[in-house]
């Protein structure tokens, strides 16, 4: 994990966070549009235009999914999430909008002291 601090420690903890905040977006309204991808194919399964929108917005869903599991560590760090926060973390950028979630309750630094 120490290759992970060193690449990140080039950036300041404001970036990190600006860019965490808004990968999580970005996931879930990617998401969304996979969905929209689903029903569409669903429905007509013999369109090419449905067939290149699928393969589309899966390509973006999976970047931003995949952006977001490599924050997670930085993110832990500045945060100072234990275990349990982190595996919440990780488990959220595999149901759908969870990563929001993610955003608003766990991604802030004073929610251990109640504020």
């Amino acid at each position: 994990m120490n290759f992970i601090e060193k690449y990140y420690s080039k950036y300041p903890e404001e970036k990190l966070i600006k860019w965490f905040k808004q990968i999580c977006f970005a996931e879930a309204i990617s998401w969304l549009l996979l969905f929209s991808a689903m029903i569409w194919i669903r429905v007509e399964p013999e369109n090419i235009f449905a067939i290149i929108y699928i393969s589309t917005i899966g390509s973006i869903h999976g970047l931003f999914f995949t952006l977001y599991l490599i924050f997670l560590p930085a993110i832990r760090k500045i945060y100072h999430w234990d275990d349990e926060d982190f595996i919440f973390a990780l488990m959220g950028a595999f149901f759908p909008f969870a990563t929001i979630w993610v955003d608003k309750k766990l991604a802030r630094k004073n929610r251990l002291s109640g504020e």
